[in-house]
């Protein structure tokens, strides 16, 4: 690939063919494909599932620390993925060769200094709704709040990327896992709830298997720039079993006794998730890999929507 000095913009250079469209995409729909939407789930899924506990154990949801908490936790989610955008580009993470959907800072359709300027307001917006949970959640949330939001700067940030390690499962698992789930369930009636534990590694299992299938796909664009992500340090006969774990782990913790009562309701998704297992072992590492990544983050939201869904029962 070279850079078009008049556009600023990268092209294939002789021989090389375009991995994305030559004519980028502008004004709203330029900024969508850059904070990625179908990630979006990510954030709701914990949020939707902590609320269901809460609604099946009192049949009573405050509203307004709901909406509060599911528009933080897409802001933090949008900013970690905008920061993630540039900070990729910049240490040359996004080669070429990368088969996921198209990153507007490596092609040069928005400048560094924009997508970073991009990333910091949607931090802002997450912390000013954080003010207004502090206020409802008192100091745990606080402490919440302000982890997220250097978790999501240090995921693509600082001098050891959480994103260039084998850690970023774990950081899956606490912020977009136990913590969302367990401070939806905190705002709500102000205790730690040991259910809203496990529901949290419920949630976060899928979650976690989102981003494996996103390694994955990206095995080895990511070794050459010196990655030593989960998929890699597994390799592709162990990620096939750590995403088949992720994926059917979920049922198995809640259907045992620590999980909220009526997990068996959650079965329902058991379908979709061995089709995903399935497709995830046999389908070769290409483009093709997007629709399962975007399953994943569809099960999971399923997961959660069936959580809800039993506390109406």
């Amino acid at each position: 690939m070279r850079v078009d000095p008049g556009t600023s913009r990268q092209v294939p250079t002789s021989g090389q063919p375009a991995s994305h469209a030559a004519e980028p995409p502008t004004g709203l729909r330029l900024w969508l494909m850059a904070i990625r939407p179908r990630t979006l789930t990510i954030a709701v899924a914990p949020v939707v599932a902590g609320a269901g506990l809460v609604w099946s154990q009192s049949h009573h949801l405050s509203l307004l620390p709901l909406v509060a908490a599911l528009l933080g936790a897409l802001a933090i989610q949008a900013g970690t993925n905008l920061w993630n955008d540039v900070g990729d580009a910049e240490r040359g993470g996004d080669q070429p060769m990368r088969q996921g959907p198209p990153r507007v800072t490596a092609l040069g359709w928005v400048t560094p200094d924009r997508v970073r300027v991009a990333a910091l307001c949607s931090f802002a917006v997450a912390a000013l709704f954080g003010l207004y949970l502090a206020w409802v959640g008192g100091w745990p949330i606080v402490a919440l709040g302000l982890a997220s939001l250097v978790a999501g700067w240090a995921y693509s940030g600082g001098p050891r990327p959480i994103a260039y390690t084998a850690l970023g499962e774990v950081f899956v698992m606490a912020f977009f896992g136990v913590g969302a789930v367990a401070g939806t369930v905190w705002l709500q009636t102000a205790r730690l709830d040991p259910a809203a534990l496990v529901l949290g590694v419920a949630i976060g299992l899928p979650a976690c298997a989102v981003l494996m299938a996103n390694n994955y796909r990206d095995l080895e664009a990511d070794r050459l720039v010196g990655r030593r992500t989960l998929a890699i340090r597994l390799g592709p006969d162990g990620s096939k079993l750590a995403y088949a774990g992720m994926m059917l782990g979920p049922l198995a913790v809640l259907m045992s006794p620590a999980a909220p009562p009526g997990g068996w309701l959650t079965l329902l998704a058991a379908p979709l998730a061995i089709k995903l297992v399935v497709a995830f072992a046999g389908t070769p590492r290409g483009p093709a890999f997007n629709q399962i990544l975007a399953g994943t983050a569809r099960y999971q939201l399923v997961l959660a929507a069936l959580v809800a869904a039993e506390g109406l029962l």
